[in-house]
């Protein structure tokens, strides 16, 4: 169960449309202090690099898909982007190959297991069934267009990075700790190779899809990133075009259904919100027309997810009203049974 205290939160402020500027920034400020007394929570230690970040570090991001932006905490903190990029790495496949090719390979539907099972792989024939898990994110990972690893790490470094509207960085420090203990995922490649669904080297997919999670962003990035998303498409900052609108459509409704792992329906039911965590305390959550908001925080729950950042979510979902399945009567229905 998501830990979001959701029974605490305020009911939806609008469905419609985002509130003044003013009540956006209070709300904000609000969540943050609500949640950064939270102190439940463990850093990932799995990966030797992660477990040595700042459990005291919390920021929350909101980016409007007209460009403003409103931030309280640590929004410039560096982590890196890790699970998160599977979304955005999606999008560009999508965009790359088209809907139905990424559905034929991969798959659109929930595993039901964790992110990082073989079983869920086993079961279904070596189909991957989704890109939000691992295999199904190496899967996509050897679609980026490129004839070398080298060429589809520059089509996935310069792609990410127009969705973060700068250059992302590369923490090698990560990447070289993350590469020394990713052998579960060096056997789900291989695994997916004896099923033939991965016309790749497998090695080197492997390494792609690592370096991908070692990319440094902060909350404010993943803000943009996600308003990027639900803005059509089109970078609310730098008004570039990064993807199609079909293809954010796409993105979305695979982050609605897959984006939190097992988890998803719950999260759904709580939040209301298409989003994607990474085991390095981010969070992007989206609300297609409205903007996106980037939450960062480390320490996460037994299912590896921000705490602070979901329950900040929860709050400003609701308060906000930015939850897809928040609706009011219309008026003139609503004066009929007043």
């Amino acid at each position: 169960m998501f830990e979001t205290d959701v029974q605490d939160v305020p009911q939806e402020a609008l469905t419609g449309s985002l509130p003044s500027e003013s009540q956006i920034a209070r709300l904000l400020h609000e969540a943050y202090a609500r949640c950064a007394e939270v102190t439940t929570g463990e850093v990932a230690d799995y990966i030797p690099a992660l477990a040595e970040a700042d459990p005291a570090l919390f920021g929350l991001s909101l980016t409007e898909v007209d460009g403003t932006g409103h931030r309280v905490g640590d929004t410039a903190a560096l982590f890196t982007i890790q699970s998160i990029s599977k979304a955005f790495v999606l999008a560009l496949v999508c965009e790359a190959i088209g809907h139905q090719e990424v559905h034929r390979v991969v798959g659109v539907n929930n595993t039901g297991l964790p992110f990082n099972s073989v079983i869920a792989l086993e079961l279904n024939d070596g189909n991957p069934m989704n890109p939000m898990v691992n295999a199904g994110a190496i899967a996509t990972t050897a679609l980026v267009p490129g004839a070398t690893a080298e060429e589809k790490w520059w089509t996935l470094h310069e792609g990410l990075s127009r969705f973060a509207g700068r250059s992302l960085e590369l923490d090698t420090r990560v990447l070289d700790s993350e590469s020394a203990s990713n052998h579960r995922n060096q056997g789900i490649a291989d695994l997916l190779t004896s099923y033939d669904r991965l016309h790749a080297d497998p090695a080197e997919m492997v390494d792609l899809y690592t370096r991908q999670c070692s990319l440094l962003v902060t909350a404010d990035d993943l803000a943009v990133m996600g308003a990027t998303l639900a803005d059509g498409g089109i970078n609310p900052v730098t008004g570039e075009r990064v993807v199609s609108p079909e293809v954010c459509r796409d993105t979305l409704s695979v982050l609605a259904a897959c984006g939190m792992y097992e988890l998803s329906g719950e999260w759904l039911f709580e939040i209301g919100l298409p989003a994607k965590s990474g085991v390095s305390g981010g969070i992007v959550a989206i609300a297609p027309g409205k903007g996106a908001l980037g939450a960062f925080s480390p320490p996460l729950d037994r299912a590896g997810n921000s705490v602070r950042g979901q329950r900040a979510c929860a709050h400003l979902s609701r308060a906000l009203g930015l939850n897809l399945f928040a609706s009011r009567p219309h008026p003139a229905k609503d004066a009929e049974h007043a």
